[in-house]
């Protein structure tokens, strides 16, 4: 399936198996836009004894963030257990005097769709057509706070003809890339060797550095973000998905 790529030559015959990274991978997502998904959320509130504002909210959130270095480029992959949007949403909300009249998933499909909507990635469907084709087995792992069932349910909204076997939201399993148990949990799932699959993400840290370590095979995807490509010269970097085959 892969020949050579920006002079890398694959060894590897083909996988049984390709995982893939959601956020900037599967889906290019808008820039994110806190005060935008707050201000949904709190159309839906019952009270609000401060008068608090969306950009007040969030700017709290923002400072809940920052102490623990969730978002800091340069410490976030060191973040390797999850903080489930439903525990960081209800102290959020309730530390400030707001009540909401929303279920958790609500509020994490509320808050996501107008904080950072996204569409599918250039050529995503076509590989993933092709891959299916190929009887070659598919699955997401994802680093991320919102609940599975909205994860599930916005990836099957942009990718409606996708074969995922699975699609594993580290909010519902602890453990974050690169932490190699959420690769190991994958893997079971899968009933498949490390050797037979391939993980491909956009974060180097976390989808290269954490799959490498797993023993899966790592493809860097830049299509949709800022990245520059010269960190690794040994990992296979592709910008877009046809030239993968």
């Amino acid at each position: 399936m892969v020949k050579a790529i920006h002079n890398h030559t694959v060894k590897h015959e083909n996988p049984k198996m390709i995982l893939f990274d959601y956020g900037q991978t599967l889906v290019n997502e808008r820039k994110f836009d806190g005060v935008r998904g707050t201000n949904a959320v709190l159309q839906y509130a019952i009270s609000n004894k401060h008068g608090y504002t969306a950009e007040d909210v969030q700017a709290e959130a923002d400072a809940i963030n920052n102490s623990m270095g969730r978002y800091d480029p340069k410490r976030r992959h060191l973040q390797q257990v999850e903080v489930p949007n439903h525990m960081f949403s209800a102290y959020l909300y309730q530390s400030m005097g707001i009540e909401l009249s929303l279920t958790p998933q609500e509020i994490d499909r509320i808050f996501w769709n107008e904080a950072a909507p996204g569409v599918p990635t250039d050529g995503i469907e076509d590989f993933l057509d092709f891959l299916k084709e190929q009887n070659i087995r598919t699955g997401v792992i994802s680093n991320i706070s919102f609940c599975g069932e909205i994860v599930r349910e916005r990836i099957n909204t942009l990718l409606p003809n996708n074969e995922f076997e699975f699609i594993l939201a580290t909010s519902e399993y602890m453990f974050r890339k690169p932490n190699r148990r959420i690769f190991e949990l994958a893997l079971e799932k899968a009933d498949l060797q490390p050797e037979d699959v391939w993980y491909i993400g956009d974060n180097y840290e976390c989808d290269i550095l954490g799959a490498r370590a797993a023993g899966l095979f790592p493809v860097w995807y830049l299509g949709a973000t800022e990245h520059t490509a010269d960190i690794d010269h040994e990992v296979l970097k592709i910008a877009h998905w046809s030239k993968l085959y």
